[in-house]
């Protein structure tokens, strides 16, 4: 299969090339390297050493003999979009090309705009071009479990039946995003359900939870390393608690710790996207994918990282709350459904604790970079106090 990845620097993009291509497909890639430029922003970089994409194109060269045709640019222009589609042709696009983090949309007005404009345009200019020159493409586009909120009910996989003054209907499931961020990914969703009602355009829209780990089987035979970021902007939670025990600081959740989430590994999350990928909808079909494994409190990750590193590594951690940043419920429902991709043979292959194990001797063997992070961890970016700086030069970014 020809497959075209957007996005492919990113921490998902580059792990799924090395699968695709370990399993034989043909891969291009494109991306603006925006992830790259805004960590350095916020002065921090990635834990893992990553090489520059000449670099990773060339090592994949010369360990598999195959080549990635790599063109960096923005999907945001629609141009580069449209030349870059009708130069490939392909057979499925993976759509990984947005600014994926919530904290970086709460940063300011200039943020928040660039976030929202960017996201929103990007998939607009990704539909049409499939629509004018490949409209029997297969669109995958990765979405995020924080689209559905915490609703005080279940979470179904994209549609559910309702029932109103005696009549029913199959809708889609109301939102209740968190982040500017967050809704960019709603009005996707929205954008993607109406091209394919328009055009029939094949679309899997894979609402997914938060991914942690630093490697898939390739990338330890290969150690062609993914990013790890771990500052509060561009980390995760689990990111900056496996760091945090490793120099020996307090592991801090956010708030009272009560918060919930849907996760799973790296390794399951490049399984789920090939499965997507290699079982793809009906010609016309728009199917809704929520992916993650287990979901688990703020607290509990923080205990099983403490108990992991203790065990481990001979640390004494502790665990210290701070002042929550964002602005979340504290302590909620959250039971989401996640039955599709086991329906098309998707199987767990990893378990938390395990990968937790990988990630602290992955942070253990780069812990000079990781102590040059120490100071970007713990939560500077407030969203209620978020700047209404319009500037885009790295000094004007401030937080409160």
């Amino acid at each position: 299969m020809k497959i075209l990845i957007l996005g492919i620097d990113g921490y998902i993009g580059w792990p799924l090339a090395l699968r695709l291509i370990s399993r034989g497909h043909t891969v291009s890639g494109a991306d603006s390297l925006f992830t790259r430029k805004r960590v350095k922003e916020v002065n921090s970089d990635s834990l893992t050493p990553i090489l520059t994409m000449e670099e990773r194109i060339g090592k994949i060269k010369e360990l598999w003999g195959k080549n990635i045709e790599y063109y960096e640019g923005d999907v945001s222009d629609a141009s580069f979009i449209y030349d870059l589609i009708e130069r490939i042709k392909p057979d499925a696009i993976v759509h990984l090309a947005e600014q994926r983090s919530a904290p970086y949309s709460m940063l300011g007005l200039s943020q928040a705009t660039e976030t929202l404009t960017k996201n929103m345009i990007g998939t607009l200019n990704l539909v049409y071009a499939m629509k004018d020159i490949v409209p029997d493409c297969h669109l995958l586009k990765l979405g995020t479990m924080g689209e559905y909120g915490t609703p005080n009910i279940d979470i179904p996989e994209g549609f559910f039946e309702i029932e109103y003054n005696g009549r029913k209907d199959n809708l889609p499931f109301p939102k209740f995003a968190g982040s500017w961020y967050h809704w960019s990914k709603v009005h996707d969703t929205n954008n993607l359900m109406f091209a394919n009602k328009l055009w029939n355009l094949r679309i899997t829209d894979v609402m997914q939870g938060v991914v942690y780990g630093t490697r898939i089987k390739e990338i330890h035979e290969t150690k062609l390393y993914t990013r790890f970021d771990v500052d509060e902007v561009w980390g995760t939670a689990l990111n900056r608690f496996c760091t945090q025990a490793v120099i020996d600081e307090p592991i801090t959740p956010y708030g009272k710790g009560m918060q919930r989430r849907g996760f799973l590994s790296l390794e399951d999350s490049i399984n789920c996207l090939t499965i997507g990928l290699e079982k793809p909808p009906s010609p016309g079909e728009y199917r809704v994918y929520n992916q993650f494994d287990e979901h688990y409190s703020v607290n509990e990750l923080a205990e099983i990282t403490a108990r992991t590193a203790n065990a481990i590594l001979g640390k004494n951690c502790k665990i210290e709350h701070v002042e929550n940043p964002r602005v979340e419920k504290e302590e909620h429902y959250y039971n989401p459904e996640h039955s599709k991709l086991k329906s098309l043979g998707y199987k767990r292959s990893r378990e938390l604790k395990d990968d937790i194990v990988n990630i602290l001797e992955d942070i253990q063997t780069f812990k000079d970079r990781a102590e040059n992070l120490r100071n970007v961890i713990k939560p500077k970016t407030f969203w209620r106090k978020s700047s209404g700086i319009t500037k885009n030069n790295p000094d004007s970014i401030q937080v409160h």
